[in-house]
């Protein structure tokens, strides 16, 4: 029979976890089995770059912390040896990632993963790995602003030509 105080550290590592599935922004569950340490070294340094905290933890309690967090359809997802990222910040970067290394690592293998309190399966974290980061949505977005307000000016400033008489290259020379 296991000891109180190991139930109530068991408590409160569930308790943890559950809070930072509750407050992240997405999360990726991921199979890590048979990873090199060089791997895991170097995923685990590129997950920390992005701010993404990355926990391999029994599933039991994973599982635990899926029911508090509100994401208890996720515990069909967990056999095998698991962890899990969540990004609090950045949305795409835990799914970005992960399928990076999936691509690289023949072993490793995305399961599902959670995002705006929706679960998704390994089809739907890599739909969202393809999808381009915050700043570059926001750069094109800009970019297509700029475009029509830089069409308006040329607009207007035709209609300013034209009503001048013409371009200012064209116009006589005072003396």
């Amino acid at each position: 029979m296991p000891s109180q105080n190991i139930l109530e550290q068991k408590k409160q590592v569930v308790a943890d976890l559950a809070e930072k599935i509750k407050n992240a922004a997405s999360g990726v569950l991921v199979k890590y089995e048979g990873i090199t340490v060089a791997d895991d070294t170097a995923l685990r340094a590129a997950l920390r770059k992005a701010g993404v905290e990355y926990t391999v933890m029994k599933n039991t309690l994973t599982g635990k912390a899926c029911d508090i967090a509100g994401y208890g359809d996720m515990k069909q997802y967990l056999s095998g040896m698991t962890a899990i990222a969540v990004s609090n910040d950045d949305p795409i970067a835990p799914a970005k990632i992960m399928k990076e290394y999936a691509d690289k690592i023949e072993c490793f293998e995305i399961k599902a993963g959670f995002v705006d309190g929706g679960i998704l399966d390994q089809a739907g974290v890599e739909a969202l790995a393809a999808t381009p980061s915050k700043e570059v949505l926001v750069a094109k977005m800009m970019g297509s602003l700029m475009s029509s307000l830089y069409s308006f000016a040329y607009v207007l400033q035709a209609k300013i030509d034209k009503e001048n008489g013409g371009d200012a290259a064209e116009a006589p020379a005072e003396a």
